[in-house]
């Protein structure tokens, strides 16, 4: 797989421009804030639908314009694609796939699958859980694209649900005093029993996809230890040995999430069973589900927000016996954050075609020992784009064609 064309109209700082692109290196150079990483990024978002440098898409469309366009032409074997994306801030983006408009913009994903590696990654070995599960989720959907509809409706679902919550706690609490107690009595009494039966129809709702999900990640995280492993092994073989572990809001109590202390899923350490939290007491994820939501009901009327679902796991990323995060060195989580994209690329290969590589800036960021291992991991891939911001950042084992980016403009030099 590999991109032959790029254009872009009123995307980040470019009101137009159009790149031909082939297979094989090519390097975007220039210096930092003249518009590199934007021309990757939006490969990205057709891949991904999402940014790896900001949560929302208002930032992708250029000062003064109400939309931007990303247009790619996809060659994956002998068959060529013209994917289309239009991006509406606010409102409904919309997609075409060979000029004709598809029904949803999801519909196009995974016609462009890549893997970009960028500074930002260091956030998968050092940062929130939230960053982790992205990870897993985003790879979910490259690999196969109706975890686009399955993510969609959870996140739909757990909006809805915490709407919910939230005005069920706020009733509680503002019960203080005695006439908010008399006012909210009268409310409970009218109207108790209907938020319960609610709050019952979006359990179910949120058990089954919620379950979906999880099963999903799984499987992916079974698929991806010997990747890791190895990728991590050959980036850095002085290290204690990466491993990765499934914490599960199911298995603990109601304090999960963001800074949570959960406990790790039964067997999902170096276990090939993908099921052992599915089948535990003969439950289905879904029944584990529903009935911890039952558990911690009234801390989620308490407090107004779901607690339990896969919105607050965690994949746990372990050198050795103990956590990366907090004990591995700076060069450790660079190497595990490196190890966890070429593991991603190399399932995605497996799966059949090469997704395209992007290394953003990446090569800056790493000592002369880890650049050269990195380089020559990656040079066997149908197509690699790297940005840097000077010639000598990128290594000699990844040459090829180059642009130089300066003052808005891109331009070819070789």
């Amino acid at each position: 797989m590999h991109v032959a064309h790029l254009s872009l109209t009123d995307f980040r700082s470019y009101a137009s421009v159009e790149l031909g692109l082939e297979p094989g290196v090519t390097a975007f150079v220039g210096p930092n804030g003249q518009g590199k990483t934007n021309l990757v990024e939006a490969l990205g978002y057709v891949a991904t639908h999402s940014s790896h440098r900001v949560a929302n898409d208002a930032p992708l469309v250029r000062q003064g314009a109400t939309r931007a366009i990303v247009r790619c032409a996809v060659h994956r074997d002998d068959r060529r694609a013209l994917i289309e994306l239009e991006i509406n801030p606010g409102r409904a983006n919309r997609a075409r796939l060979n000029r004709s408009p598809v029904s949803r913009a999801r519909d196009v994903v995974g016609l462009l699958r890549t893997v970009l590696f960028a500074p930002e990654d260091l956030a998968l070995s050092k940062g929130d859980p939230s960053e982790r599960r992205r990870f897993l989720d985003d790879l979910l959907v490259a690999r196969t694209p109706r975890f686009a509809g399955v993510r969609a409706d959870y996140d739909r679902v757990l909006k809805q649900r915490g709407a919910l919550l939230r005005t069920a706690a706020q009733a509680r609490r503002g019960a203080r005093s005695p006439r908010r107690q008399e006012r909210d009595s009268g409310f409970a009494a009218a109207g108790a029993g209907d938020v319960l039966s609610t709050l019952e129809v979006w359990d179910a709702h949120l058990a089954r996809h919620g379950a979906e999900l999880l099963r999903g990640r799984l499987e992916l995280i079974e698929a991806l230890r010997p990747l890791v492993a190895g990728s991590y092994a050959a980036l850095a073989p002085s290290s204690a040995p990466a491993t990765l572990a499934y914490r599960s809001s199911l298995s603990t109590g109601v304090d999960a999430g963001e800074g949570g202390q959960e406990a790790e899923v039964p067997g999902e350490r170096g276990s090939s069973d993908t099921q052992t939290l599915s089948t535990d007491l003969g439950k289905t994820l879904e029944d584990r589900l529903r009935e911890r939501l039952l558990e911690v009901r009234q801390s989620e009327l308490e407090r107004g927000v779901t607690l339990v679902g896969p919105h607050r796991d965690d994949l746990i990323l372990g050198l050795g016996d103990l956590p990366a995060r907090g004990y591995a060195s700076h060069g450790e989580s660079w190497s595990f954050a490196l190890a966890l994209r070429l593991a991603a690329y190399d399932l995605l290969r497996a799966d059949g075609g090469d997704p395209v590589l992007i290394l953003d800036d990446v090569f800056a960021e790493l000592d002369s020992q880890r650049r050269r291992r990195l380089a020559e991991m990656v040079a066997p891939a149908e197509q690699v784009l790297i940005t840097a911001a000077v010639p000598d950042d990128v290594p000699g084992e990844l040459t090829g064609s180059r642009f130089d980016v300066a003052e808005g403009s891109v331009t070819r030099v070789r």
